[in-house]
This record gives structure tokens, C-alpha cells and sequence, in this order.
């Protein structure tokens, strides 16, 4: 075994920006303009890069079937199929060369997972990753393929045991459905209510299948949850769970549209608490599974105030580094037009959000989030422990 290069390997490349569901949709590749270019003003080697290639379709067919690969691959060249295929829905439009861009997610994220399964890296990130919301036979909210899903799977079938960690705004639904029936694959999602937000689901009740109770765990939060009781949440449940499960490898997805700036959410959390949480993941990858940690960027919209600034947090905690106080004036300078041309937020002066940018939560939002997360724990431990 290679001893593993010391800076965390970044996934990113050309085949990126192909992914790209058009003007308007708010999963834009223009995010990453700013976000790549703010982790190589940070320190970031160039060296450290690699651009992800397509997975084939033997690989993706160990999560997706062949029905759905196979209308995938004609909605590709043929959109207007759209209404007559129906494995897509609305936020989700086909595009053409849409089978080669999402493949490209796909052997992003696994090449990643095969460098870290090699020993050549213990840390990697991928920004364009963390497709959650795919299903075997369904694409849905921004995701074609799943990304993480092929991964884990790909770490699973090596004998690792996988702890997913999800904190973006949305339930990780898809990655969840797929290990629903797996021991072997330990689930989290932080996530806000789906009372209020799609997909609809993670609720405390949904534990995981017959042969795998316990491996599913939920903490779906309030709406106008804030710092407070998020950060709460995350630093109570992984830890105990990750405790209990003795991972090998860790995948997390790190989607940032649960910033209070966000636009298509309504949780409250800022990019101090967003960097808290990511230290946090690294200490439990060192702590159980030497160190071995893929991260995928998941969802996040607001281009220039979030995303590059919370891509950076996680990039700065896998390669052991302070974040600075201040985002650099190049790095704002260049990018800030471009904001204005798209009537966006300037790239912000601070790396973390000023005190007072959140909303305060209100007792019941407090209490109400710790009854979810005492409801969630007591049921996981209970069968974690055996007993």
C-alpha cells in the first residue's frame, strides 16, 4: 500500500461544466468559476486537480437498471422524448450529451473513492458530486445518477464499512432508498422538515429496512433552524453513531443550501457553523477510518455569497489549514462583475458571515429539533448496541 499523498485530491475538471440544465435552472454550473477558483487562491496545488471522467455503463448499472440507463441515454439525444420516457421530473429537464455529463459526476466522485481505496490519498474532494436525490430508475431533483451511491457501493463490495453523512438542505433520499436493506452502509441525514420541502420525506421513523434496522437514521429540522440547534444536531448524532458503527471509510455530502442566503430552503445556518461541521467529519475520519474521508459538494444556489466560500471550508478542513478571515481582494475583484452581469450577491469580504446575518431561532424551534434528535438516537443505539 502507497502511502497516501498528504493534500486532499480535488475532482474537478472541464467535463464539469457539462452538466448544465440550462439558463435559469438553479443548479448552474457557473458556480464553479468562483468556487475552483477561490480553493486555488486559498493554497490549493493544481497538481492536486483531477478531471473526472465518464463512468461506463457496466459501472453505473451496479445502482441504476438497464431500462433507465437506456432511456437516459435517448433522452440524451432526443429531449423531446421527455413526456413519453417519464423517468425524469420537471426540475430535472433532459438536455443533450445529459447521459456523458452525468456519467461524468459519476467517475468523478468514483475515481475519487478508487484513489482513496488504493491508499493514494486519504482525503478527496469533489464539488460537482453528491447527487443524492437519484434513484435506480428515476432521476429527480437535479440528479441524474447517483453518484455517491456507485461509490459507496464500490467501497461496500471492497468490505469497507461506509458511514454517509448528509447535511445538505434536502433528505438524501436516494442514497438511503438504495442502502435501505444494507448493515453495511450506515445513513445520516440532517435535512429540513419535509412539511415543507421537497422531496417530502426523512422523517425520525424511517430507520432503515428489515435486515438493516438502525442503519437510516433522520434528524429533519425546523424551518428557520439557525446555527444553534443545527450545529446541536450534527455534533450530537455523528459522533454517537460513528462511535456505535465503527466506520472504515467515510462519504459525506456537504450541500450548502441550508445558508441562510440560500434560495431555495429556509434554514439559517452560516458558513462558520458549515466550517465547524466539516472539521467535525474530519475527526471522525481520523478517529475510525484512517483518515479515509470522500466529500461531494452537493446542492447550494447562491453562486457567489455561498458556494465558493463553503466549498472552500471543506477543502481548507481535509487539508488540516486555518480558514483565513478575509476571502482574498483578487479573488473578489475577478469575480464580481460577472455576480452583477447575473444580478447576484458580490463575493463577500469575510469568509464567515457576520454575527446577526442568521435569524435567532425561537424556543420551540429549539425544543422541538432536540426532541427529534433524542427520538432518532434512542431508537439507533438501542440496535447498534445489540441489544
Amino acid at each position: 500500500m502507497p502511502t497516501p499523498h498528504p493534500e486532499p485530491l480535488v475532482v474537478y475538471g472541464p467535463a464539469n461544466h457539462e452538466y448544465d440544465f440550462g439558463p435559469g435552472h438553479p443548479f448552474t454550473p457557473r458556480r464553479f468559476g468562483p468556487g475552483i477558483d477561490l480553493l486555488l487562491e486559498l493554497g490549493a496545488n493544481p497538481d492536486a486537480f483531477a478531471p473526472p471522467q465518464p463512468a461506463s455503463d457496466e459501472v453505473l448499472g451496479s445502482v441504476h437498471t438497464a431500462p433507465f440507463l437506456a432511456s437516459i441515454h435517448r433522452l440524451s439525444e432526443y429531449p423531446e422524448l421527455v413526456d413519453h420516457e417519464a423517468v425524469t421530473d420537471s426540475d430535472t429537464p433532459p438536455f443533450y450529451g445529459m447521459d456523458r455529463a452525468a456519467a461524468s459526476v459519476v467517475g468523478g466522485t468514483l475515481g475519487a473513492m478508487e484513489r482513496i481505496l488504493a491508499g493514494e490519498r486519504i482525503h478527496a474532494f469533489h464539488p460537482g458530486g453528491g447527487l443524492h436525490h437519484a434513484f435506480p430508475a428515476r432521476a429527480t431533483g437535479f440528479c441524474v445518477y447517483n453518484d455517491l451511491a456507485v461509490a459507496i457501493r464500490r467501497a461496500r463490495d471492497e468490505g469497507h464499512r461506509v458511514l454517509y453523512l448528509d447535511v445538505d438542505v434536502h433528505h438524501g433520499d436516494g442514497v438511503e432508498g438504495i442502502f435501505w436493506d444494507d448493515p453495511l452502509v450506515q445513513t445520516v441525514s440532517f435535512h429540513e422538515t419535509g412539511l415543507h420541502l421537497f422531496p417530502g420525506t426523512g422523517w425520525v421513523e424511517d430507520r432503515g429496512g428489515l435486515e438493516a434496522d438502525g442503519s437510516a437514521v433522520n434528524i429533519p429540522l425546523e424551518s428557520g433552524t439557525s446555527d444553534g440547534s443545527w450545529v446541536e444536531a450534527v455534533e450530537l448524532v455523528a459522533p454517537v453513531v460513528a462511535a456505535a458503527f465503527r466506520p472504515t471509510i467515510l462519504v459525506t455530502q456537504q450541500g450548502c443550501d441550508s445558508h441562510a442566503l440560500d434560495p431555495l430552503a429556509n434554514l439559517q445556518i452560516s458558513t462558520r457553523a458549515m466550517s465547524r461541521v466539516a472539521r467535525l467529519f474530519d475527526e471522525l475520519a481520523h478517529r475510525y477510518a484512517g483518515g479515509r474521508w470522500l466529500a461531494t459538494g452537493g446542492g447550494g444556489y447562491d453562486v457567489y455569497r455561498v458556494v465558493p466560500r463553503a466549498w472552500a471550508l471543506v477543502w481548507l478542513a481535509q487539508a488540516h489549514r486555518d480558514a483565513p478571515t478575509h476571502t482574498p481582494r483578487r479573488w473578489r475583484e475577478r469575480w464580481a462583475a460577472e455576480a452583477a452581469a447575473f444580478h447576484a450577491g458580490p463575493p463577500p469580504i469575510e469568509m464567515f458571515d457576520p454575527v446577526g446575518l442568521t435569524a435567532t431561532e425561537s424556543q420551540r424551534i429549539v425544543e422541538v429539533n432536540r426532541a427529534t434528535v433524542s427520538r432518532a438516537l434512542e431508537h439507533t443505539l438501542r440496535v447498534l448496541d445489540g441489544e
